[in-house]
C-alpha cells in the first residue's frame, strides 16, 4: 500500500550515447554501453512500481517524457554544480513537499529489488538513515528522514571511499543508522559479466 509520507528519488543520467556507462563504453562500445543503461533503466522503473512510495525522477541535464510507464512520476532536473549538492538539493525538495521519509537511488545496480526498498523505508522507522553498500564502496541507496547536506560534502565520489566516508559522517552525527545487504553496482564490462546469470551478460557480445 502506497504510504503518503514516502518518497523514493530515482536519479538518472540522460539516455544519450557518449555520455553514459563511459568506463563499460571504453571495452564495449558506446552503442553496447548505451543498451546496458537503458536496461538498468527500465530494471529500476519496474522495480519502483512496487514500493511504497511516490516516486520521484531526476534526470541530469533534460526531462525525458518518452517513457509513458512512469507518467506518474514527478519529473526533476538535478540542480546543483556536484553529485553531492545536486543528491542534497533533490533530497530538500522532496523534504520541502512534505515526505518524512525519502530514499534515493541510481540506475546501475541489477540486484536491488522492491522488497529491498520497502525494507528500507521501513528501517526509516527507527532509524535516521539507511545505507546499500555496494562492492565498489560506494552505495546503491541511501535514506533518511531529514536532510543532512554535510553527508555530502567532502566525499570523492566513484571511488571506494565513498561509503566508508558516508559511515563515518553518520556516527559523527551521533544519530541513527542501519545497512542494508551489500550489492554490485554494474560500471564495468567485468561487472557485468560477473552476473552471467542474469539478462545483462545478453546486452553484449561474446
Amino acid at each position: 500500500m502506497l504510504t503518503d509520507k514516502n518518497a523514493l528519488i530515482i536519479f538518472q543520467k540522460n539516455k544519450v550515447k557518449g555520455k553514459v556507462k563511459t568506463r563499460l563504453a571504453a571495452t564495449v562500445g558506446e552503442e553496447n554501453a548505451l543498451n546496458v543503461f537503458k536496461f538498468l533503466v527500465d530494471h529500476t522503473y519496474a522495480i519502483s512500481f512496487d514500493t511504497n512510495a511516490k516516486k520521484f525522477l531526476f534526470f541530469s541535464d533534460f526531462i525525458e517524457t518518452s517513457n509513458a510507464t512512469t507518467s506518474d512520476f514527478m519529473r526533476m532536473i538535478q540542480q546543483g554544480s556536484g553529485l553531492g549538492e545536486r543528491m542534497s538539493n533533490a533530497f530538500q525538495y522532496v523534504f520541502n513537499a512534505g515526505f518524512t521519509k525519502v530514499i534515493i537511488i541510481g540506475t546501475d545496480c541489477y540486484e536491488i529489488n522492491a522488497s529491498i526498498i520497502n525494507e528500507a523505508f521501513d528501517l526509516l522507522n527507527t532509524n535516521k538513515f539507511v545505507i546499500g553498500p555496494a562492492v565498489d564502496g560506494g552505495y546503491y541507496l541511501l535514506g533518511m528522514t531529514k536532510n543532512t547536506p554535510n553527508i555530502f560534502e567532502n566525499k570523492h565520489w566513484s571511488t571506494d571511499t565513498v561509503y566508508e566516508d558516508t559511515l563515518t559522517d553518520f556516527k559523527n552525527s551521533g544519530a541513527t543508522y542501519t545497512k542494508l545487504v551489500v550489492l554490485s553496482d554494474i560500471d564495468t564490462e567485468a561487472d557485468l559479466r560477473e552476473l552471467k546469470n542474469l539478462l545483462a551478460v545478453h546486452l553484449i557480445p561474446g
